[in-house]
């Protein structure tokens, strides 16, 4: 196990090995009046582990810092678990490294602790991992979706499908378009970007297992709400709806890695969405629907030829193991 890790694995995520290798990382940042910590943790088990776009290294570092983000939190520090099957080839152990090591150098983040266990062989799936993180909200940062009323706008960051879309794929070897890759991202640089531009934002939450119909059909059972979206109006790539045909799976409820449904003010939703528009991670983002008094608890979405149909929690064979 020592070889393991000095040879394969704190290579690629210490920068330095000043520090000794203790049990636990030790916090030592004092917070200003008014800021607090925020923590998420989250379990990857995607099959396969590498994927069009991205591999279950880079996964597990931006699952965990958006889930920060989003929550208004910026990302401090990081941990990494894996859960190593007997027979998993080193040279595939690198790869998630070295992507792992990318993606918190991308969002600013330091993989400060973990840990590393062996299975017998069948009993891991090649490689799962474990991952929390620590976050600072700052003083008057309030996301919550109880601050969500009538009139307000429903913006999407990107399209919608991608990464779904992209494991299903490589999971049932289906040739799919070059451009149907997973989109996993870190997004802490393009929330920081909408939350300084709009610090008005009611509710953010990323798009993950489930996608947009889960958030929504969340935000309107939580908010006491109606939701109405215009079909016409969420983006979505024609080669991943085409994909996602022969899979018979609806692209609003396939899985994203970096799309944000984000909730601002209806006077704030041009001037978000130009924010938006203007980061890498946000150059397809679109106003998709409103908030309404009407149907509270429902969400109703306005199809491209003029019909209306209701949403609802999605649920199914597509849902486990995209993540």
């Amino acid at each position: 196990m020592a070889d393991l890790l000095e040879g394969f694995v704190f290579p690629k995520i210490l920068k330095k090995r000043e520090e000794p290798l203790d049990d636990a990382a030790v916090w030592t940042e004092k917070l200003e009046p008014g800021a607090r910590l925020a923590m998420t943790t989250d379990a990857y088990v995607v099959t396969p582990i590498f994927f069009p776009g991205g591999d279950l290294g880079r996964l597990a570092v931006c699952g965990t810092v958006n889930d920060l983000a989003v929550s208004g939190a910026v990302p401090r520090a990081l941990s990494l678990a894996l859960i190593l099957e007997e027979g998993f080839e080193l040279k595939k152990l690198e790869r998630l490294m070295e992507s792992a090591a990318e993606a918190a150098a991308e969002a600013g983040v330091s993989i400060v602790t973990g840990d590393t266990k062996v299975v017998e062989r069948g009993a891991g799936n090649g490689c799962y991992a474990v991952s929390a993180g620590m976050g600072i909200v700052p003083p008057g940062r309030n996301l919550s979706i109880r601050r969500c009323s009538p009139e307000d706008r429903i913006i999407v960051t990107s399209f919608l499908g991608d990464h779904g879309t992209a494991v299903m794929a490589a999971r049932n070897n289906v040739d799919v378009p070059k451009e149907v890759r997973s989109d996993v991202a870190p997004l802490t640089g393009l929330v920081e970007a909408l939350l300084e531009a709009v610090p008005e934002t009611r509710f953010l939450r990323d798009a993950t297992r489930g996608g947009l119909s889960s958030v929504v059909c969340d935000l309107a059972r939580e908010a006491e709400v109606g939701v109405e979206l215009e079909e016409e109006e969420i983006p979505v790539r024609p080669e991943t709806a085409a994909a996602l045909s022969i899979f018979g799976i609806d692209p609003l409820a396939t899985a994203n890695e970096a799309v944000i449904v984000a909730v601002v003010p209806h006077d704030s939703a041009e001037k978000a969405l130009d924010v938006l528009r203007g980061h890498p991670y946000g150059r397809n983002a679109a106003i998709i629907g409103r908030l309404s008094s009407e149907n509270p608890g429902r969400v109703v979405l306005k199809t491209t030829v003029g019909g209306r149909r209701i949403l609802t929690t999605p649920y199914g064979e597509e849902l486990p193991r995209i993540c």
